[in-house]
C-alpha cells in the first residue's frame, strides 16, 4: 500500500476522541479530523510551520514551513494532528478565510496578511 494510501485511510478511521484534550476549547471553523495541507519537511523533518493560508474559495487551511511549494513535498494531514503537533497554531484559529499568516521563527508573533 502506497504512503498516500496508508496515510489516508489513517485519517478515515482515526476517531474524534483520539484528539480530545478536554483542556483547551476548539476554535479553528474546521473539525479536527478534517484534512489540511502540511510539508513533509514539517512532519518528517520537524521543521518550524511558518506560514498559515485559509483559503476563501472553500475554507480548507495549509500549514507550512514555507521553504518549500513542491507538489511532492506536500502531504496532508489532519487538524488535530498538526495543531497537536504545533500548538502555537490556536493563536490564527480566529484567521478569516482569504487571510493568510506568516512569522519568522515559531517564537515569533504571526502577521496577518489579506489575500489578494
Amino acid at each position: 500500500m502506497s504512503n498516500l494510501k496508508k496515510l489516508l485511510s489513517i485519517l478515515l478511521i482515526w476517531p474524534l476522541t483520539c484528539f480530545a484534550d478536554g483542556k483547551t476549547a476548539w476554535k479553528f471553523d474546521q473539525a479536527r479530523n478534517v484534512a489540511t495541507v502540511t510539508t513533509k519537511k514539517v512532519m518528517l523533518e520537524k521543521y518550524p510551520i511558518l506560514m498559515a493560508i485559509h483559503y476563501a474559495h472553500d475554507d480548507s487551511w495549509a500549514f507550512t514551513c514555507g521553504t518549500t511549494n513542491k507538489s511532492e513535498d506536500l502531504m496532508l494531514v489532519s487538524m488535530g494532528q498538526i495543531v497537536d503537533l504545533d500548538p502555537t497554531l490556536r493563536n490564527i484559529a480566529d484567521l478569516p478565510p482569504g487571510w493568510s499568516a506568516t512569522r519568522k521563527t515559531i517564537n515569533s508573533n504571526w502577521v496577518r496578511i489579506k489575500d489578494e
